[in-house]
């Protein structure tokens, strides 16, 4: 089967958020993250060249377009695409009802792909299985954040919700934030479980969910008092806010 225009036209919508939600698809490209995929999520189309298919177990495909590489790459969203684009359909999310015992990220208007996709790959690495972000926060099926998980979302559960109805339903539990005026986070005491708000790249922690945030934390620069970078990229600074969670959460099983 040939690609066709107007399933290219479908491929190309797809970048459009509209036509994800419309359709309940979504495009994932590259070989090992097709290869990732498959097993665990439906594919409605793969496009893919001689080589990809021979190599791939593909009875569970409804449609599958054999193409050269010039062929791909018109359908492609990458600069370089490999040999594999496969149109898959978004897994249903249960709602959360009880996070209570668990580490959890909340992400306050993160806006950049790339952020919040190394942000879900960050979540699968230490072991947290749901976000929690605000409805303005970077859709999680975006080519982009999808490109960019590496596979991570078929293991993390990304929510969106009205993020302080959030976190006023969680106030029992501790609600922790990164800051330029925080705490030292290596000087203060955290909790195995908890909340942990990272804010918009430009703009911080919006006021609103500030006041709900319980413990304020600073990932300080070293030595203190030299002059820096005004602040960190929020995926690096949410990798050392984890890893430092995850670091005395192993301390204290031992």
């Amino acid at each position: 089967m040939s690609l066709s225009k107007n399933k290219l036209k479908y491929i190309r919508s797809l970048k459009d958020k509209k036509y994800r939600s419309e359709y309940g698809t979504f495009v994932a490209e590259g070989n090992k993250l097709v290869c990732d995929l498959l097993p665990h999520l439906k594919c409605r189309i793969l496009v893919a060249t001689p080589s990809f298919l021979a190599a791939t177990d593909i009875s569970d495909i409804d449609e599958v377009i054999e193409v050269n590489d010039s062929q791909l790459a018109h359908a492609s969203f990458l600069q370089n695409p490999q040999q594999a684009l496969g149109i898959f359909v978004q897994p249903k999310r249960d709602d959360v009802e009880d996070i209570e015992g668990q580490l959890v990220l909340a992400l306050d208007g993160i806006q950049d792909p790339g952020n919040m996709g190394t942000i879900v790959r960050l979540a699968d690495w230490y072991g947290i299985r749901n976000i929690f972000c605000s409805h303005d926060t970077a859709d999680i099926y975006n080519p982009k954040v999808v490109q960019a998980t590496m596979g991570a979302l078929i293991r993390v559960n990304v929510h969106y919700v009205g993020l302080a109805g959030f976190l006023n339903k969680n106030k029992d539990m501790p609600v922790y934030g990164t800051f330029l005026d925080g705490k030292n986070m290596y000087e203060q005491e955290t909790t195995p479980h908890g909340i942990i708000v990272m804010g918009n790249e430009g703009n911080g922690i919006r006021p609103e969910i500030e006041k709900l945030i319980s413990r304020k934390l600073y990932i300080p620069n070293y030595p203190a008092g030299l002059q820096t970078s005004e602040s960190l990229n929020v995926a690096i600074a949410t990798a050392i806010i984890c890893a430092e969670f995850r670091r005395r959460g192993n301390e204290l099983w031992k």
